[in-house]
């Protein structure tokens, strides 16, 4: 069940990251943000009604709470057009959590521990933007969920269904490594490609505050 968490936790990043982008409203992707969040939320109460006590089950539970009200919170403030500050402060928290998750995750599963990490860094925009009021972040953001978000969620949910989750150190590494040069590269895509983006969304969704309630 964490797998399947995890690998619909991909299409939740890449709409709310096209979202920030001015692609599609938020609103279009409330739906979505609500549905997976609250799948989420039904998954992790039945992981951790059946861990019988294993602490490494109700660990695994407790991202995926995380996670799905983190959908769930953007989903609902889209269609009821709630404010973003609580929102901003929650991910601050997932964000603090996140790393220690990937300092558990270390020794048994470090390409687990890297993606923690790079959770966390994605949940550090999104309270910086939404908490701190960093505006100018929204479209970073946008671009590293676009470019990021599935990569660090549905891709490794896909290896785990079909058996072969890297482990050791190498494939670690190399995650960090393609991770981080696409988080490099997000503010680039945003210098180079940001005009045209915005040239080519709708009207209704060409506003990057309209998209500040999504994460």
């Amino acid at each position: 069940m964490p797998l399947i968490c995890l690998l619909l936790s991909g299409a939740a990043l890449l709409v709310n990251g096209l979202a920030l982008l001015g692609r599609i409203s938020p609103r279009d992707g409330a739906a979505l943000n609500i549905l997976v969040g609250g799948t989420q939320l039904v998954l992790a109460a039945a992981i951790a009604v059946t861990a019988d006590g294993d602490a490494a089950a109700v660990l695994s539970a407790s991202g995926i709470v995380l996670f799905g009200l983190t959908y769930l919170l953007v989903g609902l403030g889209a269609v009821l057009d709630a404010g973003v500050g609580a929102l901003g402060w929650f991910c601050g928290l997932v964000a603090a959590l996140a790393l220690v998750f990937s300092a558990a995750s270390l020794a048994t599963d470090p390409l687990l521990a890297v993606l923690w990490l790079h959770w966390a860094v994605l949940w550090s925009l999104f309270f910086a933007q939404l908490a701190l009021g960093r505006s100018r972040l929204a479209r970073v953001t946008g671009w590293a969920l676009v470019l990021t978000g599935p990569l660090s969620t549905s891709a490794p949910a896909v290896l785990g269904l079909l058996g072969v989750w890297p482990t050791g150190a190498a494939p670690a590494a190399a995650a960090a490594a393609v991770l981080g040069l696409l988080l490099a590269v997000a503010p680039i895509a945003d210098r180079r490609l940001g005009d045209r983006v915005g040239a080519a969304a709708p009207a209704s969704a060409a506003a990057p505050d309209a998209a500040l309630a999504t994460a």
